[in-house]
Protein backbone atom coordinates (compact mmCIF):
# COMPACT_ATOMS: atom_id res chain seq x y z
CA UNK A 1 0.00 0.00 0.00
CA UNK A 2 1.55 3.41 -0.95
CA UNK A 3 1.83 5.66 1.82
CA UNK A 4 1.46 9.42 1.26
CA UNK A 5 2.96 12.59 3.85
CA UNK A 6 -0.10 14.79 3.47
CA UNK A 7 1.23 18.55 5.71
CA UNK A 8 -1.31 20.95 6.17
CA UNK A 9 -2.04 23.30 9.06
CA UNK A 10 -5.97 23.10 8.32
CA UNK A 11 -6.96 20.41 11.21
CA UNK A 12 -10.08 20.10 9.19
CA UNK A 13 -8.33 19.78 6.12
CA UNK A 14 -6.43 16.81 7.87
CA UNK A 15 -9.39 15.13 9.21
CA UNK A 16 -11.32 15.44 5.47
CA UNK A 17 -8.42 13.26 3.91
CA UNK A 18 -8.82 10.96 6.53
CA UNK A 19 -12.22 10.80 6.07
CA UNK A 20 -11.96 10.79 2.40
CA UNK A 21 -8.85 7.53 2.50
CA UNK A 22 -10.84 5.42 5.01
CA UNK A 23 -14.36 5.97 2.57
CA UNK A 24 -12.37 4.91 -0.72
CA UNK A 25 -11.63 1.83 1.55
CA UNK A 26 -8.16 2.51 2.91
CA UNK A 27 -5.72 1.81 -0.68
CA UNK A 28 -3.47 4.95 0.43
CA UNK A 29 -1.47 4.52 3.97
CA UNK A 30 -2.18 8.16 4.55
CA UNK A 31 -0.28 10.02 7.12
CA UNK A 32 -1.34 13.72 8.55
CA UNK A 33 1.35 16.41 9.98
CA UNK A 34 0.18 19.91 11.34
CA UNK A 35 3.64 21.16 10.77
CA UNK A 36 6.36 21.02 8.03
CA UNK A 37 8.98 20.30 11.46
CA UNK A 38 6.73 16.99 12.02
CA UNK A 39 6.55 16.04 9.00
CA UNK A 40 10.74 16.16 8.16
CA UNK A 41 11.21 14.64 11.89
CA UNK A 42 8.73 11.75 10.21
CA UNK A 43 10.94 11.49 7.34
CA UNK A 44 14.28 11.63 9.31
CA UNK A 45 13.37 9.14 11.27
CA UNK A 46 11.99 6.57 8.52
CA UNK A 47 15.13 6.80 6.68
CA UNK A 48 17.46 6.30 10.32
CA UNK A 49 15.62 3.53 10.56
CA UNK A 50 16.06 1.94 7.17
CA UNK A 51 12.02 1.96 6.52
CA UNK A 52 10.67 3.07 3.10
CA UNK A 53 9.67 6.88 2.89
CA UNK A 54 6.51 7.73 1.54
CA UNK A 55 5.59 7.69 -2.63
CA UNK A 56 4.68 11.37 -2.14
CA UNK A 57 4.37 14.11 -0.07
CA UNK A 58 1.71 17.01 -0.17
CA UNK A 59 2.37 19.88 1.67
CA UNK A 60 -0.13 23.05 1.77
CA UNK A 61 0.92 26.17 0.13
CA UNK A 62 -0.01 28.74 2.81
CA UNK A 63 0.79 27.71 6.68
CA UNK A 64 1.15 30.59 9.07
CA UNK A 65 3.96 29.21 11.03
CA UNK A 66 5.89 26.84 8.18
CA UNK A 67 6.25 27.47 4.49
CA UNK A 68 5.42 25.00 2.74
CA UNK A 69 7.68 25.77 -0.45
CA UNK A 70 10.40 26.15 1.95
CA UNK A 71 9.57 22.00 3.33
CA UNK A 72 9.75 21.57 -0.73
CA UNK A 73 13.00 23.05 -1.14
CA UNK A 74 14.61 21.26 1.64
CA UNK A 75 13.95 18.27 0.76
CA UNK A 76 14.99 18.67 -2.78
CA UNK A 77 18.02 19.92 -1.35
CA UNK A 78 18.65 16.47 0.49
CA UNK A 79 19.62 13.19 -1.49
CA UNK A 80 17.97 11.33 1.25
CA UNK A 81 14.57 12.39 0.16
CA UNK A 82 15.40 12.62 -3.58
CA UNK A 83 13.38 9.53 -4.56
CA UNK A 84 9.89 11.14 -3.16
CA UNK A 85 7.46 13.03 -5.52
CA UNK A 86 6.65 16.24 -4.19
CA UNK A 87 3.00 18.27 -4.26
CA UNK A 88 1.86 21.11 -3.11
CA UNK A 89 -2.10 21.93 -2.50
CA UNK A 90 -3.94 25.01 -2.13
CA UNK A 91 -6.82 26.24 -2.33
CA UNK A 92 -5.58 28.84 -4.91
CA UNK A 93 -6.15 28.63 -8.35
CA UNK A 94 -3.70 31.15 -9.17
CA UNK A 95 -1.23 30.46 -12.03
CA UNK A 96 1.48 32.56 -9.95
CA UNK A 97 0.98 30.15 -6.91
CA UNK A 98 1.68 27.38 -9.39
CA UNK A 99 4.46 28.75 -10.42
CA UNK A 100 5.71 29.40 -7.27
CA UNK A 101 4.89 25.54 -6.18
CA UNK A 102 6.39 24.57 -9.07
CA UNK A 103 9.24 26.99 -9.25
CA UNK A 104 10.70 25.47 -5.40
CA UNK A 105 10.87 21.85 -6.75
CA UNK A 106 7.34 20.50 -6.53
CA UNK A 107 6.50 17.73 -9.07
CA UNK A 108 2.99 19.05 -9.54
CA UNK A 109 0.54 21.22 -7.89
CA UNK A 110 -2.64 20.10 -6.87
CA UNK A 111 -6.03 22.13 -5.75
CA UNK A 112 -8.14 21.60 -2.61
CA UNK A 113 -10.39 20.07 -1.41
CA UNK A 114 -7.42 17.31 -1.71
CA UNK A 115 -7.93 14.39 -4.36
CA UNK A 116 -6.23 11.59 -3.27
CA UNK A 117 -6.21 9.64 -6.56
CA UNK A 118 -4.99 13.15 -7.71
CA UNK A 119 -2.26 12.70 -5.75
CA UNK A 120 -1.61 8.76 -6.58
CA UNK A 121 -1.88 9.53 -10.50
CA UNK A 122 0.66 13.08 -10.35
CA UNK A 123 3.72 12.53 -12.63
CA UNK A 124 5.62 9.89 -11.53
Amino acid sequence: MPAVFYVDDSHDDLFYAQYVCRKQGGDIDLHCFATADEAMAALKTLHTQGQSLPQCLVVDLYMPFDSGLALISTLRADARFSSMRLAVCSGSDATTDRQRALGSGADFYLEKPLDLNAVMDGPQ
